[in-house]
């Protein structure tokens, strides 16, 4: 599989559960060594995901690819919608079907329903960061306008906590809390990844 944004918190879970569970891993970050992770099956490549060569060539011969990607420091117009661009077009150049990427869960989607107190945090990530959320949802508006099998997994906050194996899956208003840990994050990306549960659908996880 191809990971994208593994230098992160989240990517690093993911990237570690990956190899844990027998899984090939394949990584592109700008600073390969903040990764810090040495393993037989993990591959590093440096480049930009901005750079659509550099994404094509390290997503050529891999069966899935997960994207969790977030905005940079400081912050890049159009990053997210730019990277969301060059993936699908690298997936879609040698034949891969399935990703998985990832968002914050104020990117809606339209089986929330949204309580009073959603729509305040919401209100009030627009006033504070609403360049980057208004990137996320281009970033998912591309991949959802593409023909692959995706799934749009959306976390709240994630905290640095230990691995519970307990969350919940859902939409806004139905089924969701306010935080997980990135260890619970990265276990249902690649849970996902293998049971297919939620292809072309945007679920909320959380406690």
């Amino acid at each position: 599989m191809k990971i994208f944004g593994a230098s992160g918190g989240l990517g690093l879970s993911v990237v570690e559960q990956a190899l844990s569970a027998g899984h090939v891993v394949s990584a592109l970050a700008r600073t390969p060594s903040k990764i810090g992770i040495q393993h037989p099956s993990l591959s590093l490549y440096q480049g930009d995901v901005l750079d659509k060569d550099a994404v094509k060539k390290t997503i050529a011969g891999q069966q899935a690819v997960i994207s969790v990607l977030g905005p940079s420091r400081p912050v890049v117009p159009g990053m997210m919608e730019i990277a969301a661009k060059n993936i699908i077009a690298g997936m879609q150049t040698d034949g891969i079907r399935r990703l998985i990427s990832t968002t914050g869960a104020g990117v809606r989607d339209p089986q929330d329903q949204p309580k009073l107190i959603d729509h305040v945090m919401k209100t009030l990530l627009t006033l504070l960061a609403g360049d980057v959320l208004r990137d996320s949802v281009a970033n998912v508006q591309v991949i959802q306008a593409s023909e692959l099998d995706w799934t749009i997994v959306r976390f709240p906050r994630l905290l640095d906590g230990a691995f519970t194996g307990k969350y919940r899956v859902g939409y806004l208003g139905e089924d969701a809390g306010w935080q997980i840990s990135r260890a619970d994050g990265a276990d249902f990306v690649l849970k996902e990844l293998m049971e297919g549960k939620w292809v072309r659908k945007s679920p909320v996880v959380s406690y």
